[in-house]
């Protein structure tokens, strides 16, 4: 059985020859784990943590039973195997671009200095990388924090950028616009030859933090899981369906909406774990949307790269990230 798939992971410490052991200092919950977790438990933070430490104590890495997912971690290198292929060495400080549900993990401070109330999780503890895994050094140029939080979501950009291309100056819609995910994407898509983007936001002060950060074309407000009423917001600003539809929304249930505000022959990416894909492959069947729809599984070659180049040369973009950081 491979690691995603395992109920538990062996964290031990001891490294086989093709492995690498980090010491962690932040973990980097994804957004629809947080979440779950964070409603589950009305906000309250040591609740959150105490589940949190329950679900990497039981089984040995951060795999949410609920969503499925995890997120991702930043450490320091403490230890390389003679034969591992990964480019890092000891005391590099380093971001795993592989998910925390396949990562052998322990914590042994206890997330004593966690609140709760963020998806940012200061920690002490190591994780074990494999052979396969993908792992980046982190640029000294950027704020550590500001890097975590890039590279968490660094497969979504690249993801739009690829799809984006195959289209000649096409329409795209970014569900959960604001968002970490969301708003590189629109980044991305302008930067890949889409004519007009919209982002979606839910709130009138995400769509103004939006606006002021000038990342797309037009931002609309609309409820990703009201499947008619999205569809009409994004055909009301665009004058029809988006070519190209991104799923960023962290919450269930968005799957119907997106098809809907696609155009024929138009691609829906799913980048969102809290996606279900019988919702949406059922979907489309049942409103006869010949649409493509993509999952977005996190690697695209040269992801990292692409998405902290974004970061250092659109300023709204990176005041967007820095503002979440200091919210949090």
């Amino acid at each position: 059985m491979l690691p995603q798939a395992a109920y538990r992971l062996d964290p031990s410490p001891v490294i086989r020859s093709d492995e690498v052991r980090v010491a962690v200092e932040w973990l980097n919950l994804d957004a629809a784990s947080f979440r779950q977790l964070s409603e589950k438990h009305a906000g309250d933070g040591a609740a959150v943590r105490a589940e949190v430490l329950g679900i990497i104590g039981d089984r040995g890495k951060m795999h949410n039973p609920v969503t499925g997912s995890g997120g991702m971690l930043v450490g320091v290198v403490a230890e390389v195997g003679p034969d591992s292929p990964l480019p890092v060495k000891p005391g590099d400080r380093v971001a795993t671009l592989v998910s925390l549900t396949l990562t052998p993990l322990v914590v042994t401070d206890g997330l004593a200095g966690w609140d709760g109330r963020g998806e940012q999780v200061p920690c002490a503890g190591h994780a074990i990388l494999f052979a396969r895994s993908i792992v980046a050094v982190l640029p000294d140029d950027l704020d550590p924090r500001l890097s975590l939080a890039v590279l968490d979501v660094c497969g979504a950009p690249a993801l739009t950028a690829r799809t984006v291309r195959r289209y000649d100056a096409p329409t795209v819609a970014v569900l959960g616009g604001g968002g970490k995910s969301g708003s590189l994407s629109l980044v991305a898509a302008a930067r890949s030859g889409a004519r007009r983007t919209v982002g979606v936001v839910p709130v009138a002060a995400e769509r103004d933090r939006l606006l002021a950060a000038g990342v797309a074309s037009d931002v609309v407000l609309a409820d990703a899981r009201d499947p008619v009423g999205l569809a009409a917001a994004v055909t009301g600003v665009l004058g029809g369906p988006a070519d190209v539809t991104v799923v960023c929304v962290d919450v269930p249930g968005c799957e119907h909406g997106a098809v809907l505000a696609t155009a024929s022959g138009g691609t829906v990416v799913f980048f969102s774990m809290a996606t279900s894909f019988a919702a949406a492959a059922l979907g489309a069947e049942g409103l006869a949307a010949d649409v493509t729809m993509l999952i977005g599984n996190g690697y695209v070659p040269g992801h990292a790269e692409y998405a902290l180049g974004l970061v250092r040369q659109v300023p709204g973009v990176r005041g967007l990230f820095e503002d979440r950081l200091a919210a949090d």
